[in-house]
């Protein structure tokens, strides 16, 4: 269906909302639909496009690309999702969220190209991107994968440089049930004769296997890049460049070194297109930021944000509490959605929590709070003891439970909050409407 133009919205919020509207489903792989209309747009870069896929892990290797090609004096553009509090934190041009006018233009641009093409909210969002980076004229551009990489709308793009993070199991409905399946789809953003990085300790053989077959120049963990540290510094070496007394990345958390090595081959694979000196790495670290990756907010009682929702993200998060020291007592504000392995998530963290505070989510397909509640008391029959020290209480919503945990916990406790990006985003808002 095409509409005349002159029926077009004319706020952002107008805009998403008829997005989320125009699509039959919410979630559509394959890329001929976008291909099809990034053709009619005419869209292509001449400056190195950086494509980053994996389980966990794609938010931060987006930062510290971002940021140290930023402190490089390079215009960047950097496209990813989900957002946490508004929709414009997605595109991000020389470090900064894209306005709501030049969302509209872009849109706008969209809707008159796609004539009887349906777009999924994801596509019609990825194309704005698209279209937003290459009037920027900008020095490079790095996109995230929403789901998976093979039929995410981001492949239509051929990576110069594809980054796969970590391969676990998430999406199962999408992307298959095990590794082996689950990295042949993120392998799919490989292209011939252009560099491919897996920062995974232990990648499935199909993703080495595809890598090879269609002629990428795949550089392994472990084979072709590395590093080595102790608590004060580490040090980097890829296939022909050593960087050595680095400092850590202000990204908290035990992957951030596996996470900060693939960046560094990344810029390694660049280096006669995007050349960065040592120090622009190390401002880069040493300044990234990034909302909702084990990001410890200051003042008492502790605060953490965490976007865990995953078994492999779960283990991170007990790690890097474990990492933390000593607190009298550990509130968990925690929702998920229903087609996560909330089981797997909960076993992780199951001898950290003393308070379990599960809320509902705002969305048809998130878990209720009674049913997070009824996994835990299974997982854990010590919580439905009378008389037990360990707690689990449910909440209609994310600032609910934490205004629960808030009230209950003593200045020297901690409260991490993790699961959907919902559960940390009710949060923010929660504790930004608190604070005006």
């Amino acid at each position: 269906m095409t509409s005349s133009m002159d029926t077009l919205p004319v706020t952002l919020d107008a805009w998403l909302a008829r997005l989320e509207a125009m699509h039959p489903k919410a979630i559509d792989m394959g890329l001929a639909r976008v291909q099809q209309v990034k053709d009619a747009m005419g869209l292509a870069f001449s400056c190195p496009v950086i494509i980053v896929g994996g389980t966990n892990g794609k938010g931060s290797t987006c930062a510290m690309l971002e940021t140290i090609l930023l402190r490089a004096g390079y215009r960047v553009g950097l496209y990813t999702s989900p957002h946490l509090l508004v929709f414009n934190e997605r595109m991000r041009i020389d470090g900064q969220p894209v306005d709501d006018a030049g969302l509209i233009d872009a849109f706008g641009k969209i809707e008159q190209a796609r004539g009887a093409v349906s777009l999924s909210y994801f596509e019609f969002t990825t194309l704005a991107a698209m279209q937003l980076f290459a009037d920027a004229g900008l020095d490079a551009v790095i996109f995230e994968v929403g789901l998976g990489g093979r039929l995410d709308a981001v492949n239509v793009l051929d990576a110069d440089v594809a980054i796969v993070t970590s391969v676990d199991i998430d999406h199962t409905e999408y992307l298959g049930d095990t590794r082996e399946k689950i990295a042949f789809e993120k392998a799919g953003i490989f292209r011939a004769g252009r560099t491919a990085i897996c920062g995974d300790p232990v990648p499935p053989a199909t993703l080495v296997e595809h890598a090879e077959k269609i002629g990428a120049d795949l550089w392994l963990f472990g084979r072709d890049f590395n590093y080595a540290g102790d608590k004060q510094q580490w040090n980097f070496s890829g296939r022909g460049n050593r960087r050595n007394a680095l400092g850590y990345p202000a990204l908290r958390g035990a992957n951030q070194l596996l996470n900060a090595s693939s960046v560094l081959a990344a810029l390694e694979a660049l280096r006669l297109r995007l050349p960065v000196s040592a120090q622009d790495v190390r401002s880069g670290l040493a300044t990234v930021e990034l909302a909702g990756r084990f990001q410890v907010l200051p003042g008492r009682p502790v605060v953490i944000l965490d976007v865990a929702h995953n078994p492999h993200a779960a283990a991170t998060l007990a790690q890097n509490l474990d990492n933390m020291g000593f607190h009298p007592y550990t509130y968990a504000v925690f929702g998920a959605m229903q087609d996560k392995d909330i089981e797997g998530v909960i076993a992780h963290l199951k001898g950290r929590i003393d308070h379990w505070c599960v809320t509902d989510l705002p969305l048809p397909r998130a878990a209720s709070g009674e049913e997070l509640k009824a996994a835990l008391l299974a997982a854990d029959s010590a919580l439905a003891e009378t008389g037990s020290e360990h707690t689990v209480q449910s909440f209609a919503s994310p600032a609910l439970a934490f205004a629960n945990a808030l009230s209950r916990a003593g200045e020297n406790d901690r409260i991490a909050v993790f699961g959907s990006f919902l559960t940390v985003a009710g949060v923010m808002e929660f504790r930004n409407s608190a604070h005006h």
